[in-house]
Order: C-alpha cells, then structure tokens, then sequence
C-alpha cells in the first residue's frame, strides 16, 4: 500500500454489530475488555468504553491488514502498528485514524521512512533509507516529496543541497570522502514532447560545477569504484547519478 493513501475504514458504530464476548456497563454498553467480529468478517480484541473502542487494542481486517495499539472513541489515536495486507508497516503516531505525528514506515521492498507525518503523508524531517543501495535522504519534506534543505547520502560521497518536488534545484554541493568537495548548481529545463501535444514537459535535471575544494577529511579512500567521471580538460567532476523513486 502507497503511504499516501488511506487504510480500510474500520466499522464505526460497534455497540450492536456482529457477535460480542466481554465486559460491559450499566447501559449495556460494550465497556471494559472484550472480544467482537463485526459483520463485514473484521474482529476487535482490547478496550471498550460506553460503546466504542477506547484503549488498547488489536484490530484484523478481512483482507489481512491488521491494527494493534490505541484508540481514542473508536478511532485511531495515539500509538500503534498497522501491518498492510502487501507486507508494509507503519509504526508510529496517529490522530484520529490518520498517519500523523512521528513514526517509521517500512515498504514492501524494505526501504523505510522514519520521521514526521501529516495527513497519511511524509511531512516535515525525515530520513528515507533504500533498502537496496543503503543510500539515504535526510531532510525535510512536503505532501510526500522532498522538498527543501536535505543530503542525499552515499557510500561514499554525498549531495547536500535544496529540493524541489524531490528533485535538487539551485546551489549545492557534492562532498566526497577523498578529502575534495565540487560546488555547483542544479539547473532545471524543460522540453516539449512532440508525439503528444496534451503531455506535460520533460524536465531535465544538470549539474552545473563551478569550482572544486579541498576538505578535511578522516577516512580517505579511492574514487574509482564510485559512479564519478574525472574531465581531465576541466579538472572537475561530473558526477551522474539517478534519484532513487520514493
């Protein structure tokens, strides 16, 4: 499941629905611990207070996601697990049914996310880890992209700059371990395609360099098993590489 989007709803009204097995109040009410399963095949194990799910608890959805934490008045509230029928997990903080707060959020291809949230959505600082190269982007984000001040983190280099719809835009700086660093700038162009008329442009992504520098650092090693191509007649770097989809 994409971590923009929103989870099955959970039923609301539980007081009368399905089969019940626990506790409950003078009114009759589902109060204190007990056990349900909902028409629709859901089950719910945990708190109850005047009807409604209130405290700790485990909640499984017929299509195999499942719920375990706390619940403020039938809702999501607090801290809790959501395991995602594709093998992804969101562990962290939630308001009122929505993603939101701090947590970490692990992918079906093992990448994760741990930071800020808002609105089901990457929001705020974070870092994102892929699983596959073990790079990093650490930073701030908007409505699930990059998007600000960050450092895309490699083996044995990084890009520190501004990002813009995930993308670097403006100044920045390549730093590598060898003890040099490439100033420079994004620059961003867009062409039209000609096949389609109603297509949006493409946009093109160049590293421009202006200057490279020498920097203090502790482990120096060699650049050749890096994606980095010396231009002799220049004397800078050119450095390619694709950013990683999130």
């Amino acid at each position: 499941m994409a971590d923009d989007e929103e989870e099955v709803g959970e039923e609301e009204n539980t007081n009368n629905l399905g089969s019940y097995e626990g506790d409950r109040n003078e009114k009759n009410e589902r109060h204190g611990f007990g056990k349900a399963t909902l028409p629709n095949g859901d089950t719910y194990e945990g708190q109850y207070q005047n009807g409604k799910r209130h405290g700790t608890g485990t909640y499984r959805f017929s299509n195999t996601a499942r719920y375990v934490g706390e619940y403020v008045k039938n809702k999501r509230h607090g801290k809790g697990i959501f395991y995602y029928p594709d093998g992804s997990k969101y562990d962290g903080e939630w308001n009122e049914n929505v993603r939101e707060g701090h947590g970490t959020y692990t992918y079906p291809n093992n990448d994760t996310y741990a930071g800020e949230w808002k609105n089901h959505q990457r929001h705020g600082k974070g870092t994102y880890t892929y699983a596959a190269t073990k790079a990093q982007y650490i930073g701030t984000w908007n409505a699930g992209k990059r998007q600000g001040p960050g450092e895309l983190q490699f083996n044995h280099y990084k890009f520190v700059g501004k990002f813009r719809e995930n993308y670097p835009k403006g100044k920045g700086k390549f730093v590598f371990k060898n003890g040099y660093q490439q100033n420079g700038e994004y620059h961003i162009t867009s062409t039209a395609t000609e096949d389609d008329t109603d297509a949006p442009p493409e946009v093109h992504y160049k590293w421009i360099a202006r200057d490279v520098v020498a920097t203090e650092q502790e482990q120096p090693y060699d650049l050749d098993d890096e994606q980095v191509e010396t231009d002799r007649s220049l004397g800078n770097f050119s450095i390619r590489f694709s950013f990683l989809s999130s």
